[in-house]
C-alpha cells in the first residue's frame, strides 16, 4: 500500500510552503472577515418529529503538560482522577445555574482507567453533590471517548430517556496506574488463599528479583504492537508528507492557539486551583517555534530517518472536560440559551496497521451525507491533530479520488477542508490532548467559533486507536 499510496499522493493538491506564509497574515484576515456577523441564513438540518439536541455549555480545565502543573495535585490524601473531576463539574453548574436536581444522567469517558473504581462517571458525580437518584456510567473509545460521551447522551433524549444530560471526559496521565509483573500478581494472590505461615513463607520464597518489575500502561496497538507515533510515521511516508510540511503545520498550531489565548477566545477554559499554587487558568503547551529550531530535533519513533519528533505530535496532557446536552424543549423552558445544535454524527473503523489515523477521511463523507450537506456548506472545521503527519496524510486522502475508489469504495474524494475554515484556534497539538477529554473540546470549540464567525454548520472529525474514528456535524444555534 505504501508504494502505491506514495506515487498517487504526490500530485495532491496540499504543498508544503502554506504553513508559514497562512500563518502571517492569518491574524489581520480573520479580524477583517469575522469583526461581529450574523449568523448565514441556510437550510436548517431539524427533522419533523424528531427532537432537537443542543449544546447549552462546555467548559474545561486548563489541559496542562503531564508532570508538570497538576503534579501536586497528586499529593492529595485520596487522589483519583475522580477528585480532579469535581472542580470543572461544579465549574458547569456554576456557569450554568443549573440545579443539580435537574440533570437526568451524567456519562463520562477516559482511556486510562482508574483501578480504585471502573465508573469515574459515577464517583465524579456524587462527590460533586448530584442527587444519588442520578444514573451515571463511564465509557472508553480511545482518543474519542468524550465523543461517545456526548453521542450516548443525545442517544437518551433521541429516545425520550432523558432530558438534560452531563457529558464529558477526563485524562490524568501525571499519575497513570503501574501494575506488578504477572509472576508478582499471581503469587500475592496465592498468598491470600494459604493458611498457614509456612505456606506463605515458601509463596515468598519464589520471588525472583525479575518479578519486581513494573508493568507501564500499553502505549502500543494491542492488534499490531506497534506504537502510534510509529504508525503516524509511516503513514507520513505513504502520503509523501515531508517533515517541513509537518513542522509548518506544527508551527501553525501552536501560533493560532497562542493567538486565540491571547485574544481570550478559548471561553470554555475555566479556572482549577491546584493545592500549594496559584490558580491555573491557562493551557500551558502553547510553544510557538521556528522552522529552524524545529528542524533540530531528532526524530521520535523511526530512527535516524523518521520524520515525526516532539514538535509535531501532541504531548501527553492531564485535563478534563464537561458539556451540558439537553432537549430543545428543556432548554428553553428552563430559560437557557443553547449554543448550538448537536446534528448528525458516525463512527467509522477501519485496519488499524495501515490506516490506524485515517478516521476523518472515512468519516466526513459519511456524516455529510446523513446530514445531507457537502464540504462547501460547512464553514467550521476543527479536526483533532494527533501527529501533523497524521492531518497532512488525511487531506491528502481526502483530495485523492483514488484513495477514495481504491480504498472507500466510493466515486469520487469528498475533498479537504480549507486551510482557512480549519482548527482556527489551535488544536491538539499546542492546547493538548488528554485522551478522554478532547472530544468535548472540539464540540465546545466548534459551538464558539460558529457564533464568533456567524457560520452555520460546523464538522468536527477525530482518529482513535484501534483504527476508529468518528465524526459530528453542528449547527449554529440562531442569535
Amino acid at each position: 500500500m505504501a508504494s502505491m499510496l506514495l506515487n498517487s499522493m504526490r500530485s495532491c493538491s496540499v504543498s508544503p510552503s502554506w504553513g508559514v506564509q497562512f500563518v502571517d497574515h492569518l491574524s489581520n484576515w480573520y479580524c477583517l472577515k469575522f469583526p461581529l456577523v450574523q449568523t448565514k441564513s441556510k437550510k436548517t438540518l431539524a427533522r419533523p418529529g424528531v427532537k432537537n439536541i443542543v449544546l447549552v455549555e462546555g467548559v474545561r480545565t486548563p489541559f496542562l503538560v503531564s508532570g508538570t502543573t497538576y503534579v501536586p495535585v497528586i499529593l492529595m490524601v485520596n487522589f483519583t482522577p475522580i477528585v480532579f473531576c469535581l472542580g470543572f463539574l461544579r465549574g458547569l453548574l456554576n456557569r450554568t445555574g443549573i440545579p443539580k436536581d435537574a440533570v437526568d444522567y451524567i456519562v463520562y469517558g477516559t482511556v486510562i482507567q482508574e483501578v480504585k473504581t471502573s465508573n469515574v462517571a459515577r464517583e465524579a458525580a456524587l462527590g460533586a453533590g448530584f442527587s444519588d437518584k442520578i444514573p451515571a456510567h463511564t465509557v472508553s473509545m480511545a482518543c474519542i471517548s468524550s465523543n461517545q460521551a456526548m453521542t450516548t447522551a443525545a442517544g437518551l433524549i433521541a429516545a425520550g430517556q432523558s432530558d438534560t444530560i452531563v457529558a464529558g471526559g477526563v485524562e490524568f496521565l501525571s499519575d497513570v496506574p503501574i501494575r506488578h509483573s504477572r509472576e508478582m500478581r499471581k503469587i500475592m494472590l496465592s498468598v491470600n488463599k494459604t493458611k498457614t505461615f509456612g505456606q506463605r513463607l515458601g509463596l515468598i520464597g519464589k520471588l525472583r528479583l525479575s518479578h519486581f518489575s513494573p508493568e507501564l500502561p500499553a502505549v502500543a496497538e494491542f492488534s499490531t504492537g506497534e506504537t502510534m507515533g510509529h504508525s503516524a510515521d509511516r503513514l507520513a511516508a505513504a502520503f509523501g508528507v515531508s517533515r517541513a510540511e509537518q513542522d509548518e503545520f506544527a508551527a501553525r498550531s501552536h501560533t493560532l492557539a497562542k493567538k486565540a489565548q491571547d485574544s481570550g477566545l478559548l471561553q470554555d477554559v475555566i479556572s482549577f486551583k491546584v493545592p500549594g499554587r496559584d490558580i491555573v487558568s491557562k493551557d500551558n503547551g502553547i510553544r510557538p517555534s521556528t522552522m529552524e529550531q524545529m528542524a533540530k530535533l531528532k526524530p521520535a519513533f523511526i530512527k535516524p530517518h523518521g520524520t515525526v519528533t516532539a514538535a509535531n505530535s501532541s504531548f501527553l496532557t492531564d485535563g478534563a472536560s464537561a458539556v451540558l446536552i439537553m432537549s430543545e424543549e428543556k432548554a428553553l423552558a428552563m430559560g437557557f440559551k443553547p449554543k448550538a445544535y448537536l446534528r448528525d454524527f458516525v463512527y467509522v473503523s477501519q485496519d488499524p496497521k495501515d490506516q490506524l489515523l485515517l478516521g476523518p477521511t472515512y468519516a466526513t463523507p459519511k456524516v455529510l451525507e446523513r446530514a445531507g450537506l457537502s464540504m462547501n456548506d460547512i464553514d467550521v472545521f476543527e479536526f483533532h491533530e494527533a501527529f501533523a503527519g497524521q492531518i497532512m496524510a488525511n487531506m491528502k486522502a481526502m483530495e485523492s479520488d483514488w484513495f477514495a475508489q481504491t480504498y472507500m469504495g466510493r466515486k469520487s474524494k469528498v475533498g479537504a477542508p480549507p486551510m482557512e475554515k480549519f482548527n482556527l484556534w489551535g488544536g491538539s497539538l499546542s492546547l493538548g490532548h488528554p485522551f478522554g477529554a478532547t472530544g468535548c473540546r472540539l464540540v465546545t470549540t466548534v459551538a464558539h467559533r460558529l457564533q464568533k464567525e456567524g457560520g452555520q454548520y460546523g464538522l468536527v472529525a477525530a482518529c482513535a486507536a484501534g483504527g476508529q474514528g468518528h465524526a459530528m456535524v453542528i449547527e449554529a444555534y440562531p442569535q
